[in-house]
């Protein structure tokens, strides 16, 4: 059966304001959906597809959750969480990594994710935590350690299958490429991102409530202070569940309303996406008027000549 495309809406647009003036323009697609999959806002074109990046890593650490992983090794909250980040690699966040490393007795030699510039370790990139997570996984399993990153180690296929059945769509329909990090990563289209955070803050399978409480409440472990994810889940008291990803990807999580939120700005600007969630969770409804206006001095306002601003509103369907 062919499926019927969905109409599509006004882009936002994001202006840079210098002195009032507007110097740049920046464009973004945005999804709200539920948790069976219907879209409930949009922006721009619904069934746009980009890969999810780093805002895919709460669901790769399904793989974590339902193998029995968390047991054996005994790995707490802040080991879900950090499993779940794009941490800073700060010392604690580095340490935390290691810690799942050491209680899964791997060396950190296996981490395939490189040395980031001016770091010392694997430890420190923004993806190992995603990596340690798993490496403890083939340890629990049995499968090859050495070629967890590749897409044909049961790891990744086991990730796969996760997505696709949170979908309700065959695998094979998923297409995949190398992630910066070296593991795969997945394109979807917003409606489908949207639905897999709504699926996440509706918290319906123990897998699943239990990545967005690590995440909630550990949510430096997520991101670090100062970065838009932890910022917000701070303020928000555990109410929203955020994770970025690269190339200008956003997905946000209502826990209390279980719906889900996806952006993608065009051209990939990191300060467009964040300047984009604030507009749209105030027009939505779930960030207060105070909130907002938090979120603004620090991600609107560039300096004392720059800010950010957001033209449009999402169509209500």
């Amino acid at each position: 059966m062919t499926k019927l495309k969905r109409p599509s809406y006004p882009r936002l647009e994001i202006h840079l304001l210098r002195e009032g003036i507007v110097e740049s323009i920046h464009q973004a697609e945005v999804v709200v959906a539920d948790d069976r999959g219907r879209v409930l806002a949009v922006a721009g074109d619904a069934e746009t597809f980009s890969f999810m990046r780093s805002a895919m890593k709460p669901f790769q650490a399904l793989a974590v959750t339902s193998t029995g992983v968390i047991e054996r090794f005994d790995l707490d909250d802040q080991d879900l969480a950090i499993i779940c980040s794009s941490h800073q690699g700060t010392i604690e966040q580095a340490r935390q990594v290691f810690n799942i490393l050491w209680r899964a007795d791997i060396e950190p030699s296996f981490l395939k994710c490189p040395i980031p510039a001016g770091k010392n370790s694997a430890l420190q990139h923004n993806c190992s935590g995603k990596h340690a997570g798993m490496l403890a996984t083939c340890k629990q399993r049995n499968w090859n350690l050495d070629t967890y990153y590749y897409k044909s180690n049961p790891i990744q296929e086991l990730i796969l299958h996760k997505i696709a059945e949170l979908l309700s769509i065959p695998a094979d329909e998923i297409m995949s490429a190398r992630d910066d990090c070296g593991v795969p990563t997945y394109a979807l289209e917003l409606s489908q991102m949207a639905t897999l955070y709504a699926k996440l803050a509706s918290g319906n399978s123990i897998d699943l409530e239990r990545i967005v409480r690590a995440m909630t409440n550990h949510p430096t472990m997520v991101a670090g202070e100062g970065a838009f994810d932890t910022e917000l889940m701070n303020l928000t008291d555990g109410r929203l569940v955020s994770k970025s990803g690269a190339e200008g990807i956003q997905c946000v999580g209502n826990i209390g309303q279980n719906m889900g939120l996806a952006i993608k700005v065009l051209d990939g600007a990191k300060r467009a996406k964040y300047a984009t969630a604030i507009h749209v969770l105030k027009q939505m409804g779930w960030i207060t008027p105070a909130v907002a206006e938090n979120l603004g001095e620090m991600f609107l306002r560039i300096d004392d000549y720059r800010r950010l601003e957001v033209a449009g509103e999402l169509t209500l369907l």
